[in-house]
């Protein structure tokens, strides 16, 4: 459909892939970079109102801000486990210097936090779903394993022809039960053995009161962003696994993951006690596992 809210592959100004900024999306708080660099190249950048979550997607190198330098050891895609994952806070200068592909997950913060590294080893990886809605979850920037201001992030890999964020949910109003969050979707396909590209299909609904339609088959690269509505289902096509990148944050006092499902379909919930998660998962390297 090739709606406002999808966003396609090497769309922004090289060194950068991906360069969503709350401005370019129309909304206030959240932002993502994806920044390519060749080996020994650098990258000179700064924070400003925003905190910033950063991960190599593929390659590694470091990260150099106040003195310190962090190192991001190398992945070799973003199916290969856990990624170390540096916190950097607001109003600084920093640079990464490296070879590959790194993300720049950020949202504009209040409170300056210190600078850190959480080591691959260290990021816990959930199992989520069962059956063919399986999904493997690392919570390296989540609300409840990281402290941050507004700032919540993780990665999650759909096996092929599984169904991720699904029951489809939202999260669109500060209330006892749900968050005000907005949310980047970031999307790589792994390809077939025989090396072909692939694919799947990413879905955005509203409520009568707040309209929205999206519904987009994603490629590697591509990006979704989810300003308000249900979201979901995330589907891999079959013999393609699917990862995405999400980044959130919103405008109420906590920080928080708090959603609602589509009362149509919160009854899959239930289904799942008596599947077995997907044998496939999970996915990655064992020595990068976290618990």
């Amino acid at each position: 459909m090739n709606s406002k809210y999808y966003i396609p592959a090497r769309s922004a100004q090289l060194p950068f892939t991906v360069d969503v900024t709350p401005e370019s999306a129309g909304w206030a708080e959240c932002s993502l970079q994806v920044l390519e660099l060749d080996d020994s190249q650098t990258a000179e950048l700064h924070t400003g109102s925003t905190e910033v979550m950063i991960l190599p997607l593929a390659g590694g190198g470091t990260v150099s801000c106040g003195g310190e330098t962090f190192d991001l050891s190398r992945r070799e895609s973003v199916f290969d486990g856990p990624a170390d994952m540096v916190y950097l806070g607001i109003g600084q200068e920093y640079v990464i210097a490296g070879e590959g592909r790194f993300a720049i997950c950020g949202a504009r913060a209040s409170r300056s936090f210190p600078n850190r590294r959480v080591a691959a080893a260290d990021v816990s990886v959930e199992l989520r779903g069962a059956g063919n809605c399986s999904r493997q979850v690392h919570n390296f920037g989540t609300a409840t394993t990281f402290d941050a201001d507004s700032l919540i992030a993780c990665e999650v890999i759909t096996p092929g022809g599984n169904w991720s964020s699904y029951p489809a949910h939202k999260h669109e109003e500060n209330t006892d039960v749900e968050t005000q969050l907005e949310e980047i979707y970031y999307f790589e396909i792994d390809d077939s053995p025989a090396g072909t590209p692939g694919f799947g299909y990413h879905r955005v609904y509203g409520t009568p009161a707040r309209p929205i339609e999206v519904l987009e088959e994603v490629r590697s690269g591509d990006v979704v962003l989810v300003p308000h509505g249900y979201h979901g289902p995330s589907i891999a096509a079959p013999g393609h696994h699917m990862y995405y990148l999400n980044v959130m944050a919103g405008s109420g006092p906590n920080r928080a993951w708090l959603i609602c499902d589509d009362p149509n379909h919160t009854w899959l919930r239930g289904s799942w006690e008596h599947q077995e998660i997907d044998p496939r998962l999970p996915m990655g390297s064992p020595s990068r596992q976290g618990a």
